[in-house]
């Protein structure tokens, strides 16, 4: 063997792979009901918009993303996240002259340099949905239900809507000189990071995993007392639909986001142990940021398939079982091969799922085989059938066998 996968990326086949078809078709079926279309942006993009766009003060920025120069001596990145590129996307196509919203969704590939952990991998897989072009708090209450709907269909159990608000351009001023005062008090137990954030974007202080910063914030001035008024009422105008609509929620201060292009409204879904499932908000500024000519509030969310997969496997949820084979077509010597595939053939063209023998093997091991895949019923095809016009279908579960004629056998399982 010449090499093996690289750390922190997976190989999808078998289980997981079925795993994984199953949670993107749940998503493109939810996206479908709410009218959402799919967008599918590159792999890799331009860096500067991801410095511009999710924030050089990140540590997705700093930290985790995959940049190379190409042969033409530029910089190019591999998307650490969907947003960014989506919203370039929807930029560069004037997708802002059809009416609005613009609503779109996407299930891409995303590339972050960290260290892997159960279910989070340096290439995973996102979910993401964009909702641009409406300021209105009911463009997140619809991603939150399209969320909700989804956690309970999947079957992940006692998810928790988390919710905050981090305000605007207009009261984050105010609140990063409050912040900044109660750092500066706590400066020499702050981490290097944490320090050199306070310098560039105090708020990112809040985010920082290190023990004793998640310590020392826990008693830091909270966004939601120095919002604006335009910001507490889309607050409380959210928190007033979700009330309405029966959607329970807690307020959590604590939630600010790892990216830079957030504003007003920011969640999580959160499990009773205390895990993020998905996360997102509203991000307002960002189109501003990618095109200084426009400036289109926006708001979205995005959520990793492997952690959803390695949650679904925590609470032991169990999905939707695979397809089996509804009939194995055995062939007994070379002169059936042709006349058993074509039955195949005509099953497969009416959708029915058929398995059949590539690899000469005896009868009694085609029906071992047969068994072994799970079909639900074998028939064999051999000269004696061809002659006769008729073969026998046996049920593998119940055992009773049925004679049919092998130009109407199509209709046994219609």
């Amino acid at each position: 063997m010449i090499t093996q996968r690289p750390k922190g990326t997976q190989d999808w086949y078998g289980s997981n792979m079925h795993k994984r078809t199953l949670i993107e078709g749940l998503a493109r079926k939810l996206c479908k009901a709410y009218n959402i279309k799919e967008i599918i942006t590159p792999v890799f993009e331009h860096t500067v918009l991801f410095q511009r766009g999710v924030g050089e003060t990140t540590d997705v920025v700093q930290k985790e993303m995959y940049t190379f120069e190409d042969k033409g001596h530029r910089s190019i990145t591999l998307k650490p996240e969907g947003t960014a590129g989506a919203i370039r996307a929807y930029l560069e196509n004037n997708l802002y002259a059809e009416s609005g919203p613009t609503k779109l969704f996407y299930v891409t590939p995303a590339f972050r340099y960290e260290q892997p952990q159960s279910g989070r991998l340096r290439q995973h897989h996102q979910f993401g949905v964009e909702f641009v072009g409406s300021k209105s708090p009911l463009a997140e209450v619809e991603l939150i239900t399209l969320i909700t709907t989804f956690i309970r269909e999947i079957g992940l159990k006692n998810a928790k809507l988390h919710i905050n608000s981090i305000g605007c351009a207009n009261c984050r001023k105010t609140y990063n000189d409050a912040l900044l005062a109660y750092l500066e008090q706590h400066k020499e137990k702050l981490c290097s990071t944490c320090i050199e954030r306070m310098a560039k974007n105090p708020l990112r202080v809040i985010d920082c995993k290190v023990p004793t910063c998640k310590e020392i914030v826990k008693n830091a001035p909270r966004t939601i007392d120095y919002l604006d008024d335009e910001c507490r009422e889309h607050f409380e105008e959210l928190q007033s639909l979700l009330n309405e609509l029966q959607i329970p929620y807690e307020i959590d201060t604590g939630i600010v986001r790892g990216l830079d292009y957030y504003t007003k409204t920011v969640f999580e879904f959160v499990n009773e142990e205390g895990f993020t499932l998905c996360g997102g908000g509203r991000y307002d500024n960002l189109v501003h940021e990618i095109d200084e000519k426009q400036n289109i509030p926006s708001v979205g969310f995005g959520m990793g398939i492997e952690r959803i997969i390695y949650f679904l496997e925590k609470e032991g949820v169990e999905l939707e079982p695979e397809t089996v084979p509804e009939l194995y077509v055995g062939i007994l010597g070379k002169e059936a091969k042709a006349a058993a595939y074509r039955i195949v053939n005509k099953l497969r063209d009416e959708g029915v799922v058929v398995e059949t023998d590539y690899m000469d093997r005896s009868v009694k091991a085609q029906m071992k085989y047969a068994n072994k895949i799970g079909a639900k019923n074998t028939v064999i095809i051999g000269a004696d059938e061809i002659t006769a016009n008729k073969a026998t279908i046996k049920n593998m579960e119940s055992h009773e066998q049925v004679e049919v004629d092998l130009n109407k056998i199509e209709t046994y399982f219609l």
